[in-house]
């Protein structure tokens, strides 16, 4: 078993964009691990609908 190890997980979640409104997109995290214990969030992005990446920074998440 290893100790220390970085999972990447795809979710979909419900987003808010000033630009397009209400959005539900698939959004990746990609964590670290310990002992598989989550430890941090290295990164998050998502994908839009014509198939480029971008950082989950410019939208809100939508409750």
């Amino acid at each position: 078993m290893k100790l220390i190890y970085i999972k990447r997980q795809t979710k979909t979640e419900k987003r808010f964009t000033p630009q397009m409104g209400k959005l539900i997109t698939k959004v990746t995290y990609i964590k670290k691990y310990l002992f598989g214990v989550p430890i941090k969030t290295l990164h998050k992005y998502r994908e839009t609908y014509y198939g480029e990446i971008k950082n989950c920074d410019d939208c809100h998440l939508f409750i």
